[in-house]
């Protein structure tokens, strides 16, 4: 996680919900697909909720993009 998201503590934070949202999505698709998740400065200051929505928009337009079927459960 690059230093432009924050300090320590605030990367850590970050670092800890995305963790938090891939076991979710794990859970929903035990396949096993390679997801590869970048945080940008901006999730330093999202709220969890926001930060679960742009995770499950940007899953979602991935899915789209390889025509994957989209998991109906939500964390």
């Amino acid at each position: 996680m690059s230093k432009a998201v924050g300090n320590a503590v605030t990367r850590n934070l970050v670092k800890r919900r995305l963790r938090e949202l891939a076991a979710f999505t794990c859970a929903a698709h035990p396949e096993g697909y390679a997801i590869a998740v970048r945080a940008l400065p901006a999730s330093a200051s999202a709220s969890w909720d926001q930060l679960r929505r742009d995770y499950e928009s940007a899953l979602e337009a991935a899915f789209a993009k390889l025509d994957l079927p989209q998991s109906k459960e939500k964390p």
